[in-house]
């Protein structure tokens, strides 16, 4: 059974936002008895291996915080979200699994988005060592959404963004954990829906951040891929 506990990784020193502060509101307010548990410098061993003080170091806290998750999941246990998650409903209904994900899209896994597992579970371990190439520090970063859903490849995972069962966890479609698509900005929240991901986009710099916010009108008309074929 997994572990009432919630995990989130907050790197920086920065006070949290106030987007943040609210997002931590809904996780009391619908899983009022799980333990809060804060992911910092304090408590992180930043030196893990050179990939984590790369990140570090470099201030991408977003993509050491998508490995960390995977640490502190697979030695605890617990349910993890990013900061940009509203919980809009109890999770308790999903502890008896060994572990759950959420797809972002109908092709890609994100623990972003919210998941939980058992202690030791041998997808979040597969999640891990997903991750190997880059932790001489000397090869970048590569998006989680593709290290994540490598990982469930090797369980059977199908990338239909339908709803599976998998030996060790089971995958829910979109409207579970991602109904709000960030490039049209439309929320499409459904009767299954237990959380959303706001997608406050942290590892974005501020061009990036604008160019998304200003394309969003061009998406909703003409739709999410229409840059790609032109």
């Amino acid at each position: 059974m997994i572990p009432k506990k919630i995990h989130y990784c907050w790197f920086g020193r920065k006070e949290l936002p106030e987007k943040a502060k609210r997002c931590i509101e809904s996780w009391k307010k619908y899983c009022p008895e799980y333990e809060l548990v804060e992911w910092n410098e304090d408590n992180t061993n930043i030196s893990l291996n050179p990939y984590t003080q790369w990140c570090y170091d470099n201030k991408k806290f977003a993509f050491l915080s998508d490995y960390i998750r995977l640490i502190v999941i697979e030695e605890y246990g617990g349910i993890y979200f990013d900061t940009d998650v509203e919980v809009i409903r109890a999770f308790d209904d999903l502890l008896d699994f060994k572990a759950f994900f959420g797809f972002e899209t109908n092709e890609f896994v994100n623990t972003g988005v919210g998941f939980g597992a058992e202690a030791h579970n041998p997808i979040v371990e597969q999640m891990i060592r997903e991750y190997e190439p880059l932790l001489d520090g000397k090869h970048g970063v590569i998006g989680c959404p593709h290290l994540n859903t490598n990982a469930l490849l090797k369980f059977g995972l199908k990338q239909n963004g339908k709803l599976q069962n998998l030996d060790n966890a089971v995958v829910f479609p979109v409207e579970y954990f991602n109904p709000y698509d960030a490039p049209t900005g439309c929320l499409n929240k459904g009767t299954m829906t237990y959380s959303i991901h706001w997608y406050a986009a942290s590892w974005m710099n501020k061009k990036q951040k604008l160019r998304g916010a200003i394309s969003k009108p061009l998406h909703r008309l003409l739709g999410k891929d229409f840059f790609r074929r032109i």
